[in-house]
């Protein structure tokens, strides 16, 4: 296992939720995305929006603690280097 937070841990089991966080995430590059709009966007408006929470805190034991960056009341977006390891495990998952 790698010994830096800024490498990417392969994931033993990521859940259709957390990947589609993830997408919504990776989609948004460079943007700061709300809890509601990755709610809606990932399409999960149906879950508790907490849920996001409990998906963020996956994403960052798989990306790193740096890789998802919060801003504070408006939301989270990626790191540049989570960006480019999210894409790489998106396209795996296809």
């Amino acid at each position: 296992m790698p010994d830096s937070d800024s490498q990417v841990r392969i994931p033993v089991d990521l859940s259709e939720t957390d990947l589609s966080i993830l997408r919504v995430l990776a989609d948004s590059k460079g943007r700061v995305v709300s809890r509601e709009s990755i709610l809606r966007l990932a399409g999960l408006d149906n879950v508790s929006a907490r849920r996001a929470d409990a998906s963020l805190v996956v994403l960052r034991k798989v990306l790193g603690t740096d890789s998802v960056i919060t801003v504070r009341r408006r939301g989270w977006m990626l790191s540049e280097e989570a960006h480019k390891a999210a894409v790489k495990l998106l396209s795996r998952e296809i």
